[in-house]
C-alpha cells in the first residue's frame, strides 16, 4: 500500500506545463489529507496549471504555474483546508479558471492580484471616519459658519460611533440604516433627517475622490419617518412679549446670559451669530455690528445698526468678557475659548418659566419681524434686510443691491425704543396697516 501511494506522488509530481486540453480533476480531498510531504517541495498536479505544492514543514499550498510574456510564473492561491481559513479543492479549481479567464484577455493574473491587494489596502485605510474628517476640514477652509461647522462635527460624531473605522466603500445602505433608526426610535426625526443628509454629503465627497462607487443614502428615502414640520416658537403678540423682556430683565443667572438674551431681542440676529461674536467686530462709537461673511448663515457680510439700548448693554458686558484672550463677547463658563451654547440660551428660557412650545431663541427674530412688518412704519425689504434674507429671485437679487442702511438705522431705533415701551408695560397702541413706508 505504501508503494502505491509512493508511486501516485511521484506521478501527481511529474511534468511541469499543463495544456488546455489536459484532464481536470485529477485530485481529490482524500488524497490531498492523505498526501505526506518528503525531504523536498512535492509538485501535485490537479491540471490545468493547478498545483498543490508539498514542502518539507507540512504546508500545503495551492498555485497556479502559467507562462505570461514568454516566463514561467506562479500565482498563489492559499493553503489547502475549509473555509474561511484555508483554500477547499472546488474554491482552488474556480480560481485557477478565474487565472486562466484573465490569461485569455491578455491580463497578468499576479499582476491583478497586486493591483487588488493594494487598492484593498487604499479602501482600509480610507474610512468612513478619515474621510469625514477630510470634509469637514474642507467645510471648514471654504468658510463655512462656525455654528454650522460644530453642528456638523456634532452630526459627524455621531455617524461615527457606528461608521468610522469601516472602510467607506464598504458600507451598504444597511449599516447607514441601523445608525438612523435608534434616532428614529427616540422620536429624534428631525436629527435623523439630518444625519442622513450629513452621511450622504460624505459618500459623495468620498465619490468625488475616487473612494467609493456610490452614495447609499439615497437608498434610504422614505426608510424614516419625516418630521413634521414647525415653526419656531416665538412669542408675537406684544403685551406677551413686554412680559419676557420683564422677565429677561430680572433674570438671575450669569449676566453674560442675560445680556444675551437681551441683545437677541434688540438686535434679531441669528443666536449662532450673537454667540460666536468676538469684541473687534463691533464699533461702539459708530454704533455697528459687523458680522464677517464666515460667520453668516448665506455667506455675505452683514452690518447691524446698533441702538443706543445695545450699546449701552455691550458697554456694560466690556469689562467682564472684554479682555479675554479668545476675544469672544460670550466665552463658556468651562471653556473661555469656545462661546456659549444656543442651549444656554434656550435653558435661560426655561429658567423664566417659558417652555420650548412658547420661546426659543431663534424666536426674537419671528417677534421682531411680525410686529415690524405689522407697524406698517417700514419696508419689507429694509426689515428683510435687517434680517439677513436673501432674494429668492436671482434676477431680482442682481438688481436690488442696497441693504437699505438708512433705513435701517431708524428701524432698529424705533424697534429698541418699541421694545422699552412694552418692557415698562406701557398702553400698546394698535398698529395701523396703512402701506409700507420708511419711518
Amino acid at each position: 500500500m505504501a508503494f502505491l501511494l509512493a508511486f501516485n506522488l511521484m506521478r501527481f509530481a511529474e511534468g511541469q506545463h499543463f495544456g488546455a486540453g489536459m484532464a481536470r480533476g485529477k485530485l481529490t480531498d482524500a488524497t490531498i489529507r492523505n498526501a505526506k510531504p518528503g525531504e523536498r517541495l512535492v509538485k501535485l498536479s490537479d491540471g490545468g496549471g493547478l498545483q498543490l505544492w508539498l514542502t518539507p514543514s507540512g504546508g500545503k499550498l495551492w498555485n497556479f504555474a502559467y507562462r505570461f510574456g514568454g516566463k514561467q510564473k506562479k500565482l498563489s492561491l492559499g493553503e489547502y483546508g475549509k473555509a474561511p481559513a484555508g483554500v477547499p479543492l472546488e474554491a482552488a479549481r474556480k480560481c485557477r479558471d478565474e487565472a486562466a479567464g484573465l490569461l485569455r484577455q491578455g491580463i497578468d493574473p499576479t499582476m491583478q492580484k497586486r493591483q487588488r491587494k493594494a487598492a484593498r489596502a487604499e479602501a482600509l485605510a480610507n474610512t468612513f471616519e478619515l474621510v469625514a474628517d477630510e470634509l469637514l476640514a474642507r467645510k471648514k477652509r471654504e468658510g463655512v459658519a462656525l455654528a454650522t461647522a460644530d453642528k456638523l462635527d456634532w452630526l459627524l460624531g455621531l455617524a461615527k460611533a457606528d461608521l468610522g473605522p469601516l472602510p467607506i466603500a464598504d458600507i451598504s445602505a444597511g449599516e447607514v440604516l441601523r445608525v438612523l433608526q435608534p434616532l428614529e426610535a427616540a422620536g429624534k426625526l428631525e436629527t435623523a433627517k439630518r444625519l442622513r443628509a450629513v452621511i450622504g454629503a460624505v459618500f459623495r465627497y468620498a465619490v468625488a475622490t475616487a473612494r467609493a462607487d456610490n452614495d447609499p443614502t439615497q437608498a434610504l428615502r422614505g426608510a424614516i419617518a419625516a418630521p413634521k414640520p414647525r415653526h419656531r416658537a416665538a412669542i408675537i403678540e406684544p403685551l406677551a412679549f413686554g412680559g419676557l423682556l420683564r422677565a429677561i430683565e430680572g433674570f438671575q443667572g450669569q449676566p453674560t446670559t442675560r445680556a444675551a438674551l437681551q441683545l437677541l431681542a434688540l438686535l434679531a440676529c441669528r443666536p449662532g451669530e450673537l454667540r460666536h461674536a468676538t469684541w473687534p467686530e463691533f464699533d461702539l462709537d459708530s454704533c455697528v455690528w459687523s458680522i464677517p461673511a464666515e460667520r453668516t448663515k448665506m455667506r455675505r457680510p452683514h452690518r447691524i445698526p446698533l441702538p443706543a439700548q445695545a450699546v449701552s448693554i455691550l458697554k456694560a458686558l466690556h469689562p467682564i468678557t472684554g479682555h479675554g484672550v479668545a476675544e469672544l463677547v460670550f466665552p463658556g463658563l468651562r471653556a473661555v475659548t469656545r462661546p456659549i451654547s444656543e442651549n444656554t440660551l434656550c435653558a435661560a428660557l426655561r429658567r423664566l418659566g417659558y417652555s420650548n412650545d412658547e420661546m426659543v431663541a431663534h424666536g426674537f427674530r419671528s417677534t421682531f419681524s411680525t410686529l415690524a412688518n405689522e407697524s406698517g412704519r417700514w419696508s419689507v425689504n429694509a426689515i428683510e434686510a435687517a434680517l439677513a434674507h436673501i432674494e429668492p429671485n436671482a434676477v431680482r437679487r442682481a438688481y436690488a443691491r442696497s441693504d437699505y442702511w438708512d433705513e435701517r438705522v431708524k428701524l432698529m431705533t424705533w424697534w429698541a425704543d418699541h421694545c422699552d415701551t412694552l418692557r415698562q408695560g406701557g398702553s400698546v397702541v394698535p398698529f395701523k396697516q396703512a402701506g409700507n413706508s420708511a419711518g
